[in-house]
């Protein structure tokens, strides 16, 4: 264990009329612990659970990849403040680590294609060729498998987007096998009912007025999927 708790500072907040400081989530959740190596963040889309996983990679001094010659339309000046009204506990010090978000993963993985244009052995950090030449499951396998083999708090946004069911599985026994190992501690921002029933894993509602801890077997998400394939025996 790494990141002990976070806590969301009310009086730091420059607004409560704009996203996402208008959320009441984010105006009634004090303290959120991180009791277990891999917490899970889950809720409807707009619940805010990207955006403080977002923050706390700020606030903790992780790098995001981001292609910001993609980005455009409306700008809200606050959308990236949240970070700076958190305060994170941490067990022994701070940890390096990594951000992964499935949308903005490929624009790193042409990156490092471009890197090792001169520097080939960089590649032996992530599964041994380019990531761009995989399909994009592949890649993203082929980075978590080599990643989080080393120390540190990682941070992931929907990692299953680019998995099929069978590579979701993979992906949570690699989270068991690291979390076991005590080097790493995961966060994670997802949908999937199959990352989610990880023994032992802690899950946080953003489906309420404030985060709240909630068992696998009372997720929506698990009872909407039990519902649809009811629905198809019928």
């Amino acid at each position: 264990m790494h990141l002990a708790s976070l806590t969301i500072v009310h009086d730091r907040f420059p607004t409560r009329e704009a996203y996402p400081f208008d959320l009441p989530l984010f105006q009634q959740t004090t303290t959120v612990p991180m009791d277990a190596p891999v917490t899970f963040f889950v809720g409807e889309n707009g619940s805010g659970k990207s955006t403080l996983l977002t923050a706390v990679a700020r606030r903790a001094g992780i790098h995001i990849w981001e292609n910001r010659e993609r980005s455009g339309g409306h700008h809200n000046p606050h959308a990236e403040c949240l970070c700076d009204c958190l305060d994170l506990r941490w067990t022994a010090g701070g940890k390096p680590g990594s951000f992964f978000s499935a949308e903005n993963f490929r624009h790193f993985a042409e990156l490092v294609d471009a890197w090792a244009a001169s520097d080939p052995g960089l590649f032996t950090y992530f599964g041994g060729g380019s990531l761009t030449e995989k399909s994009h499951g592949q890649c993203n396998m082929a980075f978590f498998g080599s990643r989080y083999g080393v120390e540190g708090l990682y941070l992931l946004d929907e990692p299953e987007s680019a998995l099929s069911p069978r590579r979701q599985l993979e992906l949570r026994e690699l989270f068991s096998q690291a979390a076991s190992r005590g080097h790493a501690q995961f966060i994670v921002a997802t949908h999937s009912p199959i990352l989610l029933s990880l023994p032992g894993a802690r899950i946080l509602s953003f489906d309420s007025t404030c985060v709240q801890p909630i068992a696998f077997e009372d997720t929506d998400h698990l009872r909407l999927y039990r519902e649809f394939f009811a629905s198809l025996a019928r």
